[in-house]
């Protein structure tokens, strides 16, 4: 798979968290006043929207865009996890899955720590393609 694929399918997956992240906010006004459905919202809109963000920087790198693409990745499976542990936890009151939630929270640390590592080893490639071209 090329990596405009893969971004691409990122990019669709990217559209899919934040329209899920709608349905709990909306479910959170009519259906239940539970916090955690409306975190559960807001974790997944947040996290979609810098998924879509690190998209555009993967198609924009390509080169680099592996890097950027893994780490919405990582952001939006940490985003389902965590919000679903939330939202069932809401809507159901129980604790099915007691261990969805940090297993979310690891996969998203580890999403926004490999954006960083990607904007880190991408900036002096970039910087040094800058630089030659101004200087023919």
């Amino acid at each position: 798979m090329t990596i405009s694929k893969f971004v691409r399918a990122v990019a669709v997956l990217s559209g899919l968290t934040g329209a899920g992240g709608i349905i709990l906010a909306a479910a959170g006004a009519h259906l239940s006043s539970a916090a955690g459905l409306h975190n559960a919202a807001h974790l997944m809109l947040i996290h979609a929207a810098a998924a879509a963000g690190l998209c555009g920087i993967a198609l924009a790198l390509p080169r680099r865009g592996k890097w950027f693409a893994s780490a919405a990745c990582l952001l939006l499976s940490g985003s389902l996890v965590f919000a679903s542990s939330m939202a069932l936890g809401a809507l159901l009151e129980s604790k099915l899955f007691l261990m969805a939630a940090p297993a979310g929270a690891v996969l998203l640390i580890g999403g926004w720590l490999l954006a960083a590592i990607a904007a880190a080893i991408a900036w002096p490639s970039q910087e040094a393609g800058r630089d030659q071209k101004f200087e023919n």
